[in-house]
C-alpha cells in the first residue's frame, strides 16, 4: 500500500511540475513575427557598416531568448552590405588589371628609345 502511494504521489508531483513547465515556457508553438519595418537592431544606411557598428549592437532578449526573425533580419543585412562590398572590391580589382595590362603613352616611348 505504502508503495502504491509513493507513486502515485510521484505521479502527481511529476504532473504538476510538467504542467508548470508547460505555462512558464510555452507548448513549443512558434513566436508571432515581429511589426513590418520595425527592427530595434539598427545599421546606418548613409555610410558603409564598420566593425565598431556589428560590436554596438546589441540584440534584444524575448522571454524565451532571441527573436529569431531579428536575428535573421541582421542576418540578411549584413550578408547584404557584404555582397555589395564584394562587388566593389572585385570591380576595383578589374580596373586595376585592366589599367596595368593596357600600355601608356611612357612605355611606348621607353620602348622608342631602346630602339
Amino acid at each position: 500500500m505504502a508503495g502504491l502511494v509513493f507513486v502515485i504521489g510521484v505521479l502527481v508531483v511529476g504532473g504538476l511540475l510538467f504542467l508548470g513547465a508547460s505555462l512558464l515556457l510555452g507548448r513549443g508553438e512558434s513566436q508571432p513575427p515581429p511589426v513590418p519595418g520595425r527592427s530595434p537592431v539598427e545599421l546606418p544606411d548613409d555610410r558603409a557598416v564598420v566593425a565598431d557598428d556589428v560590436r554596438a549592437l546589441r540584440i534584444p532578449v524575448a522571454f524565451r531568448g532571441y527573436r529569431m526573425t531579428e536575428i535573421d533580419w541582421l542576418l540578411d543585412q549584413l550578408a547584404q552590405v557584404l555582397d555589395e562590398r564584394d562587388a566593389r572590391i572585385a570591380e576595383l580589382e578589374a580596373e586595376h588589371r585592366r589599367v596595368r595590362t593596357v600600355p601608356t603613352v611612357d612605355d611606348d616611348d621607353e620602348e622608342r628609345d631602346r630602339a
